[in-house]
C-alpha cells in the first residue's frame, strides 16, 4: 500500500516529508514482528502510527490493546498487565487475565512506555525475550505471542542514563525507532488540519463554514503549537461554535490561541541545576560590589591627595554617602575577628578639627568572598527585617539557596 492510500485509510493529513517518511517506515516494518519505538511529543499522533503498523500487518484480525503506562498506579500496573490470581493481594477476589493474555496473537500498544516501573520493566523484558511471563501471585509460567508497540513523548536514552529505565529493555523495545514529527516543523500542513477539522466540526454541530483571513493564516503558521494536533483540533472545534463572525482576523483568533511571549530567541542551555546557578549568580554580585567599592575608595582617596589632607570637611561634604557607608560597615565590622577598615569618626560639632593623617589608621580591608557573601546576606536581611523571602529576592537567589546559606555561614 503506498503513502496516500495510508493516508486516506487511516485519515492522515498533510504532504510533509518528515511525516511521509514516517509513514514509509510504519508501513515497511508493519507485516515483520519487530518491536517499534515509537517518538514524538504529546497530541502528535502516536497511537495513530501504532493502529498503522497493527492494521498493515499479519496480527490484524488480532487483538489490539492500547495501554497508558503513565495513566495505571504503579501498584496495580503489573496485574493489569500481567494478570492474578485469586488471593494474590488485597481486593483480588477472583483470578483475572491481564492484557498480555488477552491480546494474544495481536498486538499491544504501551504509550508512555518510559513510565513504567522498574521491576515492570524486567518482566515485560522477559516477555520479548522468550515470550514468557508470570501472574500476580503465581508461579505458573504463562506463554504468550504478542507484538509490542511502544510510545513516549520523552528522551528514553536520557531516563537509560539516569538509572530510571533498563538500558537491555531500551535496545529490545527500539528495534525500529520512528519519530513523529511535532507540528511545528509541518508548517505547510497546520492551514490543511484546520481546514479538515472546522469541516468536520460544521457538519457536525450544522453551523456555517468558517473562512480564516491570510493574517490569521500566517498566525496558525507561526504559532508553536505545544500540544500539536491534539491542540489545533481543540481550538478549531472552539472556533466552528463561538465565533459568530465566520470570516476569521487574526485578532480574532487570538482569543483562542494561548499569547506566547517573545521567547524563542536563541540561547545556551545551562544543564547544571538552579542553586548552582544561583550560587553564581551572588558571587557575581559580589565582585560587582567590590568593584565599586573600590572605585569609590579611589575617588575618595584621590580628593584627599587632591586637597593635600587639609581640608577634610570639604571632602567629607562632597561625599555623605559614601562616607556614612564607611561608617556603617566600620561599626559591623567591629565586632568582627578580622581587622577591616577604620576611620575615627569626626567630631560633628566641628568637622575642621578632623585630621585624617592622624586619627585614620592603617585600611587593611578583607577580600574574602565569603566575608562579602556574609555581609550581603545579613543587609538584606536587616533592610527586609528578617523576611528571608524578600531578602532572597532582594540577592537574586531562590529562598532554598538563601537558607543554605545562611547555615553554613551561622549567621
Amino acid at each position: 500500500m503506498d503513502t496516500q492510500s495510508i493516508k486516506q485509510r487511516f485519515g492522515i493529513i498533510g504532504n510533509s516529508p518528515l511525516l511521509n517518511r514516517a509513514i514509509d517506515t510504519a508501513s515497511q516494518v508493519a507485516p515483520t514482528d519487530m518491536s517499534v519505538l515509537i517518538t514524538g511529543e504529546s497530541g502528535s499522533g502516536k497511537e495513530v502510527f501504532s493502529q498503522i503498523i497493527h492494521q498493515l500487518s499479519a496480527r490484524k484480525h488480532g487483538a489490539f490493546i492500547a495501554v497508558n503506562c503513565g495513566a495505571i498506579p504503579e501498584g496495580t500496573i503489573d496485574s493489569e498487565l500481567f494478570g492474578h490470581e485469586k488471593g494474590s493481594f488485597t481486593g483480588a477476589h477472583e483470578a483475572r487475565k491481564g492484557y498480555f493474555e488477552v491480546a494474544n496473537g495481536g498486538t499491544i500498544f504501551l504509550d508512555e512506555v518510559a513510565e513504567l516501573p522498574l521491576g515492570t520493566q524486567a518482566r515485560l523484558l522477559r516477555i520479548l525475550e522468550s515470550g514468557e511471563y508470570l501472574r500476580v501471585g503465581s508461579s505458573k509460567v504463562q506463554k504468550t505471542d504478542v507484538r509490542i508497540i511502544a510510545a513516549t513523548n520523552v528522551d528514553v536514552y536520557d531516563s537509560v542514563k539516569k538509572g530510571k529505565f533498563r538500558e537491555d529493555l531500551y535496545y529490545r523495545l527500539n528495534t525500529v525507532p520512528l519519530r513523529i514529527p511535532p507540528l511545528r516543523e509541518r508548517k505547510d500542513d497546520i492551514y490543511l488540519l484546520f481546514r479538515k477539522f472546522v469541516s468536520d466540526f460544521s457538519n457536525k454541530y450544522r453551523t456555517p463554514g468558517i473562512q480564516l483571513e491570510n493574517d490569521a493564516v500566517q498566525m496558525l503558521s507561526n504559532y508553536s503549537w505545544p500540544g500539536n494536533v491534539r491542540q489545533l483540533k481543540n481550538i478549531a472545534e472552539q472556533v466552528c461554535v463561538l465565533e459568530k463572525d465566520r470570516n476569521v482576523t487574526a485578532q480574532a483568533l487570538l482569543n483562542y490561541i494561548p499569547n506566547e511571549q517573545n521567547n524563542n530567541l536563541p540561547m545556551a542551555v545551562n544543564t547544571s541545576s538552579k542553586e548552582d546557578f544561583s550560587e553564581r549568580d551572588i558571587l557575581y554580585k559580589v565582585l560587582f560590589d567590590m568593584k565599586k567599592d573600590m572605585v569609590e575608595l579611589k575617588k575618595l582617596v584621590a580628593e584627599i591627595i587632591q586637597n593635600g589632607g587639609g581640608n577634610m570637611a570639604h571632602v567629607i561634604a562632597d561625599n555623605p554617602q559614601f562616607i556614612n557607608q564607611l561608617y556603617q560597615e566600620v561599626d559591623s565590622n567591629n565586632h568582627s575577628a578580622e581587622p577591616t577598615l577604620t576611620i575615627k569618626h569626626p567630631s560633628q560639632s566641628n568637622p575642621n578639627d578632623y585630621n585624617f593623617a592622624h586619627d585614620a589608621e592603617e585600611v587593611e580591608e578583607s577580600l574574602s568572598l565569603v566575608d562579602k557573601e556574609s555581609d550581603l546576606i545579613k543587609k538584606a536581611l536587616k533592610k527586609h527585617k528578617g523576611k528571608r523571602k524578600f531578602a532572597a529576592q532582594e540577592l537574586g537567589i531562590s529562598e532554598r539557596t538563601l537558607y543554605r546559606k545562611i547555615k553554613e555561614l551561622n549567621l
